[in-house]
């Protein structure tokens, strides 16, 4: 080695031995309402993301937690950084990559959360299927034209009249919480039907004069529900927070497969539920309808319905194009 390799490479040590820059020392995370979100409310029950970011070297760390009512505010909390992690469904996840693509803040899936089916009620005795919605109709949706809701319906309408009339129904879409749409559907204000999640289909199908008019698997299959999402420039800063997530996500779905009433009773708390017992969330819970698990089902379905509507300029090559790398040895599709 000569002299000017021998300095080049002094240059270089301290490079090799400085200490990698610290992860962050708090985090937020956003939700929505229902048991969609079900592994999160154990996730800040137990504090499993403080846990497992602990046993990887993270110690400390602060974890808060903020309940919203559709996708778009939480859309707009990840990209400002008010919110580091939201649960969304494919359509947002989908949207956000797709804006991002490219770019530092570039949003990918760590996991998902749940493959769940959306729910369809109404009030209107005399609604059978979507063919018979009219302009005397109200659906709510978390959001109109964006939220995963809002794209089933447009998935049904396109396999019911053709892909061109894909948005027929979306003129009788309003944008309503799911908790302010039950109470609308239970009273009779407002909304008469509800494109809904557990466990608000279930509050509402209590009442005999609603009923089911569609479930989104009759449209597309077992698909996933929500999804756990961040910037690419806050995972590669913080890789070992983001492991800590998925590994929660991957402790609080074996612990609502093995105590479904444990997890029941922690809903009750965390939401302040008083219309329903723990035993009434166990049977939504163990619904083989739902399926609490991190890998992603029938995801490209809806992207590619996504791209061919003209809401995305990009078209992922699979499923993996919207997931982080250490993500990719999960199962979907």
């Amino acid at each position: 080695m000569n002299r000017r390799e021998f300095v080049t490479g002094l240059v270089a040590l301290p490079a090799l031995v400085r200490p990698a820059a610290a992860e962050v020392s708090s985090i937020k995370l956003g939700k929505q309402y229902g048991l969609p979100f079900l592994p999160q409310m154990v996730m800040e029950e137990q504090k499993l993301i403080e846990s497992h970011a602990q046993r990887l070297g993270v110690n400390g760390l602060t974890v808060g937690w903020q309940t919203m009512g559709g996708p778009g505010a939480l859309n707009d909390g990840l990209l400002s950084g008010q919110i580091q992690f939201v649960n969304v469904a494919s359509p947002s996840l989908a949207t956000l990559w797709d804006k991002t693509f490219g770019s530092p803040q570039e949003v990918r899936a760590v996991c998902t959360v749940q493959s769940m089916p959306y729910v369809l009620t109404t009030r209107n005795p005399n609604v059978k299927t979507i063919a018979d919605f009219s302009a005397s109709d109200r659906i709510a949706v978390p959001t109109v034209k964006i939220s995963g809701q809002a794209m089933a319906l447009q998935m049904a309408a396109a396999k019911l009249w053709g892909f061109e009339k894909y948005d027929r129904l979306d003129e009788f879409t309003v944008t309503m919480g799911h908790p302010d749409a039950m109470q609308s559907m239970l009273t009779g204000q407002t909304v008469n039907s509800h494109f809904a999640v557990a466990p608000f289909n279930y509050y509402e199908l209590k009442n005999p004069t609603i009923h089911i008019v569609l479930k989104s698997y009759d449209t597309d299959g077992k698909h996933t529900n929500g999804i756990q999402v961040t910037t690419k420039t806050f995972h590669d800063a913080n890789p070992k927070i983001c492991m800590a997530v998925r590994a929660s996500h991957e402790e609080a779905n074996a612990f609502i497969k093995r105590e479904p009433k444990a997890a029941a009773q922690i809903y009750l708390k965390l939401t302040n539920d008083k219309k329903n017992s723990a035993d009434d969330l166990v049977a939504m819970i163990t619904d083989p309808d739902i399926d609490y698990t991190t890998a992603p089902a029938n995801l490209m379905k809806h992207v590619e319905f996504m791209h061919k509507v003209g809401r995305m300029k990009h078209m992922p090559a699979s499923w993996q194009d919207l997931f982080f790398a250490d993500a990719h040895d999960l199962k979907g599709s």
